[in-house]
């Protein structure tokens, strides 16, 4: 970075960019407004300065733009929103230019901690991870508002074994008994059935993503990974799955961390398979 002179924030939205160009020779700031267009601002860049470098914040636009920069021939990174300490001052006066003005400065004087930018692979095995969690909570969801419409109606499973203790929620008695269930208006029958199909529905769609998980796991470059997690008592293919999304598709000096202190929790002797599983990354 040393023969670069031109600095550029970048205040992303989903359908608008707004850009800061800092000249660190002069002082000079230039700005500029566009839509969601990476063409023309690397236009702009371009015509300000064909070294300058580029960076704008991590965060839900994801790394789109980062990719379509690069493929035009610009010098963009992401950087870690987390790391950006704003001062106290220009948080009054928040708006979009001075946010771009300020990632410009951050990038000029070496303040910006870079995001690791995944492949496209990397990146789609992720939101194959993240689809899977999605469709547990939608089955939770589904499944809690399936209970409490029945408890509206005063129903409750409480069905017991023969050693007197009562039955679980969601085994093959407890669905017996919910189909059982017949209600005096038509329109309740009717809510009831669709409470019934959404957990159905739900709960298949979870099945599905856990076998496109699973196999996308085999893939050689995941397979050794997922291996190593697997080592640990309890962990199935999409957990460890989930883990190395974690791990491998992050910035790995900003996350080992956190990462280790929260399983090691679980898993007092887990050093020894994290250190096999980044021997394999």
């Amino acid at each position: 970075m040393l023969n670069v002179t031109t600095f550029v924030g970048l205040d992303v939205h989903a359908r608008s960019i707004k850009a800061v160009a800092l000249d660190a020779m002069t002082g000079e700031v230039r700005c500029a407004a566009f839509g969601y267009d990476a063409a023309a601002v690397a236009d702009w860049v371009k015509a300000i300065d064909p070294k300058a470098k580029c960076v704008y914040e991590s965060g839900v636009t994801g790394f789109d733009l980062q990719k379509r920069l690069a493929a035009l021939g610009v010098d963009c990174v992401v950087g870690a929103v987390s790391k950006m300490i704003k001062p106290a001052a220009d948080r009054k006066r928040k708006n979009d230019r001075n946010d771009a003005e300020f990632l410009a400065r951050l990038l000029f004087v070496g303040n910006v901690t870079e995001v690791w930018v995944p492949d496209d692979e990397c990146e789609a095995a992720r939101d194959l991870t993240r689809a899977l969690e999605d469709a547990r909570e939608e089955v939770a969801r589904s499944k809690q508002m399936l209970s409490k419409f029945l408890l509206r109606h005063g129903l409750v499973f409480d069905e017991t074994n023969p050693s007197g203790a009562r039955k679980k929620n969601w085994t093959a008695a407890h669905w017996a008994w919910i189909k059982s269930v017949s209600f005096a208006e038509r329109a309740d029958n009717e809510a009831l059935a669709y409470y019934i199909d959404r957990v159905n529905q739900a709960t298949e769609d979870k099945a599905r993503l856990e076998r496109l998980v699973a196999a996308e796991a085999s893939k050689p470059r995941w397979k050794r990974r997922v291996d190593s997690v697997r080592c640990l008592k309890g962990i199935d293919v999409t957990t460890a799955a989930d883990w190395i999304g974690y791990i491998f598709l992050d910035d790995f000096g900003r996350t080992k961390p956190a990462f280790l202190n929260s399983i090691g929790v679980m898993y007092p002797s887990v050093e020894c398979i994290l250190k096999l599983l980044y021997q394999c990354t």
